[in-house]
Order: C-alpha cells, then sequence, then structure tokens
C-alpha cells in the first residue's frame, strides 16, 4: 500500500520512511511545507492513508486539508506535542504518533487504519482543527526586564518578535526585548491566528501590520507598528501569509 509523509524535518522524514518501508509500506512522496503539500495534491491523486506533522515550517497542516480534498484518505498525525493536549485527536482521527516514534506504536497505528470502518465524512478536518485549537493553551504571557525590573508583557501588546545575532527579541513599544528562547519554540506556542512565521527570522502579529509592499523575487515586505526596521516575507510563505491575512 502507498503512503505519503508530510514532514518538514528532513532527518525525520527519512526516518519515518525506513520505519514505514518495514512495515510493508510504499512512502510515495515525502512533503516538506504547507505550499508544496497543496500543489503536489492538487495535481496527483491522494493515497488512502497519509502521515502528517502538526506544525510545518509554514503553518499548520491543516491548510493543505482545507485547501484540497482530501476527504478520501485518513491521516495518522506525527507530532511532538504532549499526549495529554492531543487526547481529542484520538476521538477523531485515526491515531497520533508523539515523536519520536516507537515501532510498536506505529505497527498499532497501522494496524487500526486496516481494521477502521465508519463514513469519511465523520473525519472532518475543521473539526479537529477547532478541537486542537481549544485543547492547546497557547502562551499569553512573557516575562522581559526592563533594566533592574521584571515585568510581565500579554501577548496581545507584542508586536513581533525577531531575531538578530542569534538573539531573540520580542518588540513592544519602540524597543526590543531579548527573551531566552528560539523563534523555533516560540512558534510552537503562539497562537496561529494572531501571530505568523513570516520568515526564518521574524514572527509577526496580525494587529500591528501597518504595510504590506510588493519585494524583488516575488516576495513582500511588510511595515510593522513600533519597528522602524521592515521585514520581509520568504517567498516560499508567500503564498500562505495571503491565505493567513485572508481567514
Amino acid at each position: 500500500m502507498k503512503t505519503i509523509i508530510i514532514e518538514d524535518e528532513k532527518p525525520a522524514a527519512r526516518r519515518l520512511e525506513r520505519m514505514l518501508i518495514a512495515q510493508g509500506l510504499e512512502v510515495e512522496t515525502i512533503l516538506y511545507s504547507v505550499e508544496s503539500s497543496i500543489k503536489w495534491f492538487k495535481s496527483n491523486s491522494c493515497p488512502a492513508l497519509l502521515f502528517s506533522d502538526i506544525q510545518l515550517g509554514d503553518g499548520l497542516s491543516f491548510e493543505i486539508f482545507e485547501s484540497v480534498n482530501l476527504f478520501d484518505s485518513f491521516i495518522i498525525f506525527t507530532t511532538a506535542f504532549d499526549q495529554y493536549t492531543l487526547k481529542a485527536f484520538k476521538l477523531n482521527s485515526i491515531d497520533y504518533l508523539l515523536k519520536p516514534i516507537q515501532t510498536e506504536e506505529l505497527r498499532a497505528a497501522i494496524h487500526k487504519f486496516s481494521q477502521i470502518n465508519y463514513k469519511k465524512e465523520d473525519f472532518y478536518p475543521e473539526l479537529l482543527k477547532n478541537m486542537f485549537a481549544k485543547n492547546f493553551i497557547y502562551k499569553e504571557r512573557f516575562l522581559i526586564k526592563a533594566g533592574n525590573l521584571l515585568k510581565p508583557v500579554y501577548a496581545k501588546d507584542i508586536s513581533c518578535f525577531f531575531s538578530e545575532n542569534k538573539i531573540t527579541y520580542l518588540q513592544i513599544s519602540d524597543r526590543g526585548y531579548p527573551l531566552d528562547i528560539t523563534l523555533d519554540e516560540l512558534e510552537e506556542e503562539l497562537n496561529p491566528k494572531n501571530f505568523f512565521r513570516i520568515s526564518r527570522q521574524c514572527i509577526i502579529h496580525i494587529s500591528y501590520i501597518k504595510d504590506i509592499l510588493p519585494y524583488s523575487n516575488s516576495r513582500l515586505q511588510i511595515n510593522v507598528e513600533d519597528k522602524k526596521e521592515s521585514f520581509i516575507v520568504s517567498r516560499e510563505r508567500v503564498s500562505v501569509f495571503k491565505s493567513w491575512l485572508g481567514e
């Protein structure tokens, strides 16, 4: 049986591919982003079973399922999220595999798929997306150091997070404050309804976007309130960024 892997971490994707081959499955292709997945599915038939990470480099994998008709397929999620956060998924998806994936759990998930016998319409990606949003508690406050003082800052008051010289900063009121966290870690903790990672160097808040201008090589330039310097939306994220703005 053929299957597809949607995973933005190449080592993890290759490891899962080897594990699936060992279980007798043929991996038709590996897709590494929301954008490339949507493009592939629009021009190729989809197998009955998919393995998909939730958080991809350019957005949530739910964006794929909303953009193309995958209702004839079932999905096993592969994720680094805590199992208690994902209890709701077990009621609606076939299964989820917590990284690092164990062989016995993978075998059990594949067996569960082979035994499944319910209507395709009962599996609805939008329902999963809503359940994910309700059960995952996004970070609402950050602690910053201002001189000798420590003070909390609410996520709603932050215009952007950006990285300079390997240091992550939180931007508020014309000033950036350093944080002891990476943008990769932040991306998992921020509400995707409000925050979007436009590049490896920046995550912006939708409420603080001032201007969006065309830029070279089909990219976009973003001017953000409280920040004098502009940010550039990387070319591979432009399409998903526009979809995010229109939600």
